[in-house]
């Protein structure tokens, strides 16, 4: 496993456009579940920053990827049979995707929950299902547009009521942070574009490999991880030497564990957990048994469990517009489970 090279394996088709399953009623259900439970796991993700506000947006993606390759390292003793069989074409698309979809991405995302608090990244974080299922079916057409569009529209105007009652809510309390609010959507975006690639190609490997368990592939991706966080920790610590790290507020940074340092090694086990082993293999799965058009789109219980715990955090109920906005994504995953239950054959009639 050293090496990252097992035993060769038949080549599965590298066409980028496989329909992906075509889920029956057991493995619809089942699909849903795993989606649902990876989302409550990664909303968690989302709250942390704010927990931790006075620790930069890079020691918090390292230390949540250093907790989630050391939790892979332990996994994989047990799983080590399994891990051999992975080829080193196997391993470097991990590290592709560890690279992306966790260090880069969480980055980006706790940068801009930081900068412009945690509705608004979340809320941006939220466009994920429509743009997901739009590339998706783009190259997969698993679905005609047609039907399609009712599921992506509901959730579209929820993720914009939503947006709207949250920027109306910034506007009062606080006038004169446009800035910092456009400055925290860049950052936010840049997450977006991370995590539309991300599942996208994670569900490509995953429905060419059969062979391999949802487990395995969340352990491999933690493995790859874990030299990447080292060395995000080895450069912030070069940084940090050359030009002291601050926190959000400004603060000079206390290298390596902060000025909770408790707080923090218990937090980034607990989300590098039940986020990052936990909720990968939880998508793994998920990305197995549904089509990704549809799997795109039940990334919004990702936005709904942030949000909940958002406010939860913020101890105030959501406004009436976030209600309305919030029924229309539940609405809008209604719609497109539906969809899909009716299959795609039918729906090309």
């Amino acid at each position: 496993m050293t090496g990252g090279v097992g035993p060769a394996r038949p080549p599965g088709p590298t066409s980028t456009s496989s329909p992906g399953p075509a889920p029956d009623a057991a493995g619809l259900g089942a699909g849903l579940a795993c989606a649902l439970a990876a989302g409550l796991a990664w909303g968690l993700v989302f709250v942390a920053p704010v927990m931790l506000p006075d620790y930069p947006a890079a020691v918090l993606s390292v230390g949540r990827y250093l907790a989630f390759g050391l939790i892979a390292l332990a996994l994989a003793w047990p799983a080590r049979e399994a891990l051999a069989r992975l080829t080193r074409a196997d391993w470097v698309e991990a590290a592709r995707l560890s690279l992306v979809g966790n260090l880069v991405y969480y980055a980006c995302l706790a940068a801009a929950i930081q900068t412009a608090g945690v509705p608004l990244p979340t809320m941006l974080i939220g466009t994920l299902p429509v743009v997901i299922a739009v590339v998706s079916n783009l190259s997969e057409r698993t679905l005609p547009w047609r039907r399609l569009a009712p599921s992506l529209a509901t959730i579209a105007a929820g993720i914009v009521l939503v947006n709207q009652a949250e920027l109306a809510r910034l506007r009062e309390t606080e006038p004169d942070a446009g800035p910092r609010l456009a400055l925290g959507a860049l950052l936010a975006l840049g997450a977006v574009a991370c995590w539309t690639w991300y599942p996208i190609r994670n569900a490509r490997w995953m429905q060419r490999n059969p062979g391999s368990s949802s487990a395995t592939w969340a352990t491999a991706q933690g493995l790859t991880t874990l030299p990447l966080a080292l060395a995000g920790a080895l450069a912030l610590a070069a940084w940090h030497a050359a030009s002291p790290l601050a926190d959000a507020s400004g603060r000079p940074f206390e290298m390596p564990l902060g000025p909770r340092p408790l707080e923090f090694v218990l937090l980034m086990a607990a989300i590098g957990l039940a986020a990052s082993w936990l909720g990968t293999l939880l998508w793994n799965r998920a990305s197995r048994l549904l089509p990704t058009s549809l799997a795109g789109q039940l990334i919004v219980f990702e936005t709904l469990a942030a949000l909940a715990y958002g406010f939860l955090w913020r101890g105030a109920p959501p406004s009436g517009g976030a209600v309305a906005g919030i029924a229309l994504l539940v609405a809008g995953v209604a719609v497109g489970v539906r969809t899909f239950q009716r299959g795609p054959l039918e729906s090309a009639h």
